[in-house]
């Protein structure tokens, strides 16, 4: 019996291709149903009724008991595979694509980003760190000043502008109208106390009269005895440098002084640049060409060349050394809170530079740290902030052109300092 249908058996294969023909020929797409597309396949021959339609895509008809019978399903499928190739019946759905999509875990997401932005920083921060740390100058041995007085609450800074041309070339000593003098000397001088009853940064003016008492030579070891010999303050710096200057103002008085920063021209104005500019307003326009000094009254933004000139420039002015001296601290608390802006501290750009000009520029004592310097820093941004206080020191009057202190109010003054009070001590 044959069971094959009509199409397909005997003397109506014709010249048939593939199922076991002989002929090299392909069937004709009459009799090669297979390759139809379409939604519904045409009759095979006379007589055969449509074959039924499915959508397994098995291959083999059950219901006609039969091989290759499997019809075509709704998207033209021709039955020879498991249906997931041309069209429907995939597993994802109803047209064979992926699945519904899996909601993102939000959870784990920000948890990742987190802990990613915390590394990073951490990295930053540690890096930042030890970069800088290695960059500070740590050449003034304090232990080499002798007979120091006790130390007291809190902590004493001792900040020094020096004149030092050093590493300056014809060209910057001229723009920055520095002079070619040999050596270094002090063009300003404070004390900064930094305590828990508040902060007070009190200004020394370089023509205090002092006495230089007996002290070791910082590079001959050689001890120099006290003779009663008094002079300007800045002389001692000239003398035999930070450690005779530390000396001298522990010995005239009495305060212990802590750490030590000193900055010279050059690196000075490095920093103003790095900064983009310091502004602030000149209450009174001054004139002055030995520092290079042209100002007019009214707010302005001063580059690192007018800055040097503003904080040196003491001719222009009838009180020459304390008005300099105001000068000085009026510029550091505008440079502080422009350092200390987001527009700095949070642009790498700015931030990096001025890090570097500053800690190239600084020489400090020995046992300074970063965290030390970073008190320091901010301690200035408060007391020139109007969180402290900031004073000239106590005068008396003067001999031979020099300043005298205040013996009285200098007493009390240290007096509040060593025990971390409140300075009531008012100075010129």
């Amino acid at each position: 019996m044959n069971d094959w249908p009509e199409g397909w058996s005997g003397g109506n294969r014709g010249d048939e291709y593939g199922r076991g023909s002989a002929n090299a020929q392909p069937e004709s797409a009459r009799v090669m149903r297979q390759v139809r597309r379409g939604p519904q396949a045409p009759p095979y021959g006379a007589g055969v009724p449509p074959q039924p339609s499915y959508t397994g895509g098995q291959g083999y008809d059950e219901g006609q008991n039969g091989y290759g019978q499997g019809g075509y399903d709704n998207n033209g499928y021709d039955g020879y595979n498991t249906g997931q190739v041309y069209g429907g019946g995939g597993p994802g759905g109803p047209d064979g694509g992926r699945g519904p999509r899996r909601a993102p875990n939000w959870r784990r997401r920000i948890k990742w980003t987190a802990i990613t932005v915390v590394t990073v920083l951490v990295v930053t921060t540690v890096g930042t760190y030890f970069w800088a740390d290695s960059k500070l100058n740590r050449d003034v041995d304090l232990s080499k000043v002798i007979d120091r007085p006790s130390g007291g609450d809190g902590t004493n800074y001792l900040i020094v502008g020096s004149d030092s041309r050093e590493g300056l070339s014809a060209a910057e000593k001229k723009k920055l109208h520095t002079g070619s003098a040999a050596g270094k000397r002090t063009d300003s001088m404070m004390i900064l106390h930094v305590g828990s009853s508040g902060d007070t940064l009190i200004s020394l003016p370089r023509d205090s009269n002092v006495t230089i008492p007996s002290y070791v030579g910082s590079t001959s070891g050689k001890t120099y005895k006290n003779t009663g010999r008094q002079t300007k303050l800045n002389a001692a710096y000239a003398e035999d440098g930070p450690t005779l200057l530390v000396r001298t103002v522990e010995y005239n008085m009495g305060l212990h002084i802590d750490h030590y920063v000193e900055i010279g021209f050059n690196g000075f104005a490095d920093i103003v640049d790095a900064v983009g500019g310091v502004t602030l307003t000149i209450d009174k326009g001054f004139k002055d060409s030995y520092s290079g000094a042209d100002f007019k009254a009214g707010k302005q933004t001063l580059n690192g060349e007018q800055a040097l000139a503003f904080v040196r420039t003491r001719h222009a002015f009838a009180a020459s050394d304390l008005q300099r001296t105001k000068n000085q601290q009026k510029f550091l608390s505008a440079l502080a809170h422009q350092v200390a802006t987001p527009g700095t501290l949070l642009n790498p750009f700015k931030l990096y530079p001025t890090l570097g000009a500053g800690l190239d520029s600084l020489s400090v004592d020995k046992g300074m740290s970063l965290w030390d310097l970073a008190s320091m820093f901010w301690a200035m941004k408060g007391v020139s902030g109007g969180d402290g206080t900031s004073m000239n020191m106590p005068l008396s009057g003067s001999v031979g052109g020099n300043l005298v202190w205040d013996k009285a109010k200098v007493k009390t003054l240290v007096n509040e300092l060593n025990n971390d009070q409140k300075v009531t001590v008012s100075g010129n």
